[in-house]
């Protein structure tokens, strides 16, 4: 009995120090420990604090303690809402928003500072009218009249199944180049660029790397894990490729266009990509707001990080005068290069 007396005791008082414990390490919800938790949140699980230190000299601890100073008792929803999203926006990472009721806090500079090089109305040139162009799966494509072929993904959100890209790459084999429009492209699932990255491959490929978080520390990190790109099992494009990208082909895109930039035959062409190389996580803070970040990074098949983006082979703008007179300059310089290309037989 005293034994058993015992056991309970020391059992009881474990529990009380655990939760003591808790208590003091979870933060409380007002403006102070709302600020905290977002704060710790990111210095422990955010992947990119060496590289944004490296580029332009980001310490997270001295932009806690500056933002810190902000939060005070008694500030409304609406004011600490704008020191966190001012705080978050330092890190220069379009995969970090933090969301509330009111208002979604996002970081705009990666694609706001660059000229656009798309137009929804050049494209609607191109692409054609509704009955004249196929489109499977989220993807459209038809036959310029230079026997180029053209396919515009705006979105990774689907993965095209195998009969989709099969029968886009039958009704394409016709033509002598295409072209791979994944400006604009935001992101989605990096299985569904994969998947559209096989197509260009015949073997077994390296597309890159991805770490993961080990623990609290800005260093913890896993040994790098290959991503592979395994050859689609079905037709394959065997021909010169231009794969169109500009500021705001982000996330999973900006990966689409690591995994294909080096193949042979293929050229990325018009502005470096937006970046966006973290594969994202969402936490809750105490007061319901939600918060997403970077947590894996993602590097090339050299082991060099895309999260600042991708440089183009070819790099081009849309020119103010091609705009007026509805000419894509991006489009045009990719079809001039898929056609040297083909005549100096790049297969």
């Amino acid at each position: 009995m005293k034994t058993l007396v015992s056991s309970l005791t020391a059992l009881l008082t474990a529990l009380v120090c655990l939760t003591s414990c808790i208590t003091e390490d979870v933060p409380d919800n007002s403006p102070a420990g709302n600020f905290e938790a977002l704060w710790r949140t990111l210095d422990e699980h955010y992947c990119f604090f060496r590289e944004k230190g490296e580029e332009y000299g980001l310490d997270w601890s001295a932009v806690g303690a500056e933002y810190r100073d902000a939060v005070v008792p008694g500030m409304s929803s609406e004011q600490l809402f704008e020191v966190m999203a001012a705080m978050l926006a330092e890190l220069r990472d379009g995969h970090v928003n933090l969301s509330a009721a009111h208002d979604v806090a996002r970081y705009g500079a990666w694609f706001d500072d660059y000229p656009a090089n798309y137009s929804d109305s050049l494209e609607r040139i191109y692409l054609g009218r509704s009955e004249d162009y196929a489109e499977a799966a989220g993807l459209q494509y038809r036959v310029l009249d230079d026997n180029i072929g053209y396919l515009r993904c705006e979105s990774f959100n689907t993965t095209p199944g195998d009969g989709n890209l099969n029968e886009i790459m039958r009704r394409l084999a016709v033509c002598d180049g295409l072209i791979v429009d994944i400006r604009h492209n935001g992101g989605g699932m990096l299985t569904a660029a994969q998947k559209l990255a096989s197509l260009f491959v015949n073997e077994r490929t390296l597309g890159g790397y991805m770490s993961h978080k080990t623990g609290p520390g800005h260093d913890d990190f896993s040994e790098p894990e290959p991503i592979w790109i395994e050859p689609f099992e079905a037709l394959r494009w065997q021909k010169p490729v231009a794969v169109l990208t500009n500021r705001r082909t982000y996330s999973a895109a900006n990966s689409f266009t690591m995994f294909v930039k080096g193949l042979p035959r293929v050229a990325v062409v018009g502005d470096r990509t937006g970046g966006g190389a973290g594969m994202p996580f969402t936490s809750e803070l105490p007061n319901g707001w939600s918060v997403r970040f970077s947590a894996c990074p993602m590097y090339d098949r050299d082991g060099q990080c895309t999260e600042s983006g991708v440089d183009p082979d070819l790099e081009v703008d849309i020119t103010a005068a091609d705009y007026a007179r509805g000419v894509d300059t991006i489009i045009e310089t990719a079809r001039a290069w898929l056609r040297q290309a083909a005549a100096d037989g790049l297969d």
